[in-house]
């Protein structure tokens, strides 16, 4: 094979919670990222206050997606989308998040969109827990580490799987659940002060492992057609030395951070070094009956991953500390910087696509790979974003090496952010992502109006040479 197939899912990702805006609109409940404020050092949340006045919460109006997704969606048609993945926000099926009857008006909005996307040849890629969760659950239940979010994440699944099937067939249990270990407060939503709070870390973990599982095994049920797969983060690692030392922490981190969790969604079970990594950090993990069968019966389907950078591992502890998705690392001093210290890497994204596929053998997915950046507006109100037509054609390239050289199984690829969002991690909105500017600051101020950058054209070329024309 010399070309990509054209079944190849060229796409763009976005997450509901970083743009759909309408936070309270239509019925929907607080959710954890509605009281999610803007810092360059990161957001913050108050988990028992709530919404507060005076508080600027980014989340809030987002790009306004809610009601400029018809806009947004021809934009991603011209640019030739063959699918588009974003995600349900929970706070619009079940605003609490334990109710027992889903909102309807939720429902009908998702309805609408995935019909337009199908209308617009666009196949939808689906994630349903993607760093949002009803804010209720969080204050009456304190999050993951509580054994009933199962039982409500389930019936939350149910529903959206009876109610879009047909219409949606590729889903995403977790986003970046490796998150809830690496990240606690955002994706477990726990309370870091709390004196338990790495056992209740690990045991949050679990119990999204057995709902991740559940959820698969019904969504089969449900519809046979589904594909249902995990999202990681992957946190790709080098020893910064061929001392041997470096090299095993460099794997050690690389199990750790990312390979740990693949390995219990796709081979449905506990490895032996996880066992043993839980035992010497002296963590009880409450596992019930049913648990580990349940986890064995619903292997995921495929892996979907997130890739933006990579870094080093090295036993020397005086080393130069670089940035990252969630997490930092040892500075590589062979490949360069972007802006917010995330080290640009195209060849680890080939590098982690033939780790995943020789070590599982299923397809995967690259979900989301981009370059966060300042964009600025020239004379002419044009963005040219060559830096990052750069970073996007050179990933493409070691993305169709590993598929044409090295026989990689790829459904597809959707960059992050195709249209310019809220960041997850600082909250900013001038950290930019996307072929489309959107004409909002990080206090919240402008028109919305969308403008498309060099790379809408570049990106339509790209697709509509299948790769060809980069």
């Amino acid at each position: 094979m010399s070309k990509l197939s054209k079944d190849f899912l060229w796409g763009g990702a976005i997450a509901a919670n970083q743009a759909e805006g309408a936070y309270l609109e239509d019925g929907k409940g607080l959710s954890l990222m509605d009281i999610a404020t803007a810092g360059k050092k990161g957001v913050s949340r108050h988990f028992t206050k709530g919404v507060q006045e005076d508080v600027y919460y980014p989340n809030h109006e987002g790009i306004d997606f809610y009601h400029h997704y018809k806009e947004d969606l021809s934009l991603f048609q011209e640019m030739g989308f063959r699918c588009f993945r974003t995600s349900i926000a929970w706070t619009r099926i079940f605003p609490n998040g334990d109710e027992e009857t889903p909102n309807e008006a939720g429902l009908a909005y998702y309805d609408d969109l995935f019909q337009d996307m199908l209308d617009k040849g666009m196949e939808p890629v689906v994630t349903i827990s993607h760093y949002e969760m009803p804010l209720h659950l969080v204050q009456k239940y304190e999050g993951w580490a509580n054994r009933k979010l199962i039982d409500f994440y389930l019936r939350f699944c149910e529903v959206i799987f009876k109610r879009y099937k047909g219409k949606v067939k590729y889903w995403m249990t977790f986003n970046e659940i490796n998150s809830v270990i690496l990240m606690p407060e955002i994706a477990g939503v726990l309370d870091r002060t709390k004196d338990d709070f790495q056992t209740r870390s690990y045991q949050a973990a679990h119990h999204q492992f057995v709902a991740s599982a559940k959820a698969v095994a019904m969504g089969h049920q449900i519809d046979p057609e589904n594909k249902i797969g995990c999202m990681v983060l992957t946190l790709v690692k080098y020893p910064l030395t061929a001392k041997p030392e470096d090299v095993m922490l460099a794997e050690q981190n690389m199990r750790k951070g990312t390979f740990a969790f693949t390995d219990i969604q796709v081979r449905g079970h506990y490895p032996a070094y996880v066992k043993k990594h839980v035992e010497r950090l002296g963590i009880h993990v409450q596992i019930e009956p049913g648990d580990l069968e349940a986890m064995q019966q619903g292997c995921v389907d495929y892996i979907g991953f997130s890739y933006y950078s990579s870094s080093a591992a090295t036993t020397d502890p005086n080393v130069e500390k670089t940035g990252g998705n969630m997490v930092s690392g040892v500075k590589n001093p062979y490949i360069p910087t972007s802006e917010w210290g995330w080290q640009i890497d195209a060849l680890g994204l080939r590098y982690i696509l033939n780790r995943f596929y020789e070590r599982y053998e299923i397809p995967l997915f690259i979900v989301e790979n981009g370059l966060g950046a300042y964009d600025q507006i020239n004379e002419d109100g044009y963005i040219e974003d060559d830096y990052r037509i750069a970073y996007l054609r050179e990933h493409i390239k070691e993305m169709k090496n590993a598929i044409l050289e090295d026989g990689v199984d790829i459904i597809g690829y959707t960059p992050w952010g195709c249209i310019d969002l809220v960041s997850a991690g600082t909250g900013e909105m001038s950290k930019r992502y996307g072929f489309i500017y959107v004409d909002r600051d990080d206090e919240g101020k402008g028109t919305l109006e969308r403008k498309k950058k060099k790379s809408f054209d570049w990106y339509r070329q790209v697709i509509a040479s299948d790769g060809e024309i980069l």
